[in-house]
């Protein structure tokens, strides 16, 4: 729908036909000079470049320790190893308790439970929220997160408490995302962290990766690991959009400085081109 507003006879003219929908009229007085404003609307088909422009995806990579998400756009969000740290303060504390077995000790098990509950749920809305916030910020249609199984597949160390806080995290995302549109889908991607996500490159082997550092063994590009992995996510979900016949064959997935689509057409931003 565009609106439009004109002043005076001469102007509103060309829009007072048929094709036009009338919808308000204000008259106004300025140094002795009548104006009458005119709203009207008109439905308009999109663009090509509307049409064409089926979505923009952040991939994201959840861990068990060093950052809780790190996302294509490289923003490095949470302390996982804080997260753990926390846990096992509270696993010490309650088995020291559980030892003496007094009534006072099992009220302050729940006590320190619950407070740590708190803290872990308040953590995870945090990352969550700030997540949202850089997908909206960089004008994303998708958020991409690695499907949970695969994730406890490939993270075989991952403890319940772990695995509970991607599954809470996940679920947080999923509720924020949708007051502003945007979708949550997860993806099976194989091999994200050994992959290059450079370019067309493409090239898997477990060697590219050492702890955080990605280096590629082909195209030699350095990246840091999880966002080499992130990169990999939202791409899985691009590509998945293009194969499955989605009509998504621009679907763009969100990078530091701009996009990149499924064709290879990189668009940076207005901040990148600025500088």
């Amino acid at each position: 729908m565009r609106h439009t507003s004109q002043r005076g006879r001469h102007a509103v003219r060309g829009y007072w036909t048929d094709e036009w929908e009338k919808t308000e009229a204000t008259l106004h007085k300025r140094d002795d000079t009548y104006y009458l404003h005119v709203a009207v609307k008109k439905d308009v088909a999109p663009s090509c470049d509307e049409e064409s422009e089926n979505g923009v995806v952040l991939g994201v990579d959840l861990n068990v320790d060093g950052y809780v998400a790190v996302t294509s756009t490289g923003a490095f969000l949470g302390n996982a190893d804080h997260l753990n740290h926390r846990r096992n303060e509270y696993e010490r504390r309650r088995g020291n308790l559980q030892q003496t077995g007094t009534r006072s000790a099992h009220l302050i098990i729940k006590g320190i439970g619950s407070r740590f509950a708190r803290w872990s749920a308040d953590s995870l809305h945090r990352v969550s929220k700030a997540l949202v916030q850089e997908a909206v910020k960089n004008d994303c249609t998708a958020i991409a997160f690695e499907n949970l199984k695969h994730i406890r597949d490939r993270i075989s160390n991952a403890s319940k408490f772990q695995q509970w806080a991607f599954r809470e995290l996940q679920r947080h995302v999923e509720y924020k995302a949708e007051e502003y549109g945007i979708d949550v889908e997860d993806v099976a991607p194989a091999y994200t962290s050994q992959r290059c996500s450079h370019g067309e490159c493409g090239f898997t082997h477990e060697d590219n990766r050492d702890g955080d550092e990605f280096e590629c063994l082909k195209c030699g590009k350095e990246l840091h690991s999880d966002y080499n992995a992130a990169r990999n996510i939202g791409w899985r979900l691009v590509h998945h959009w293009l194969k499955s016949g989605a009509g998504r064959a621009t679907s763009q997935l969100a990078l530091k400085s701009g996009t990149l689509n499924a064709n290879g057409r990189f668009r940076p931003t207005a901040t990148a081109l600025r500088g």
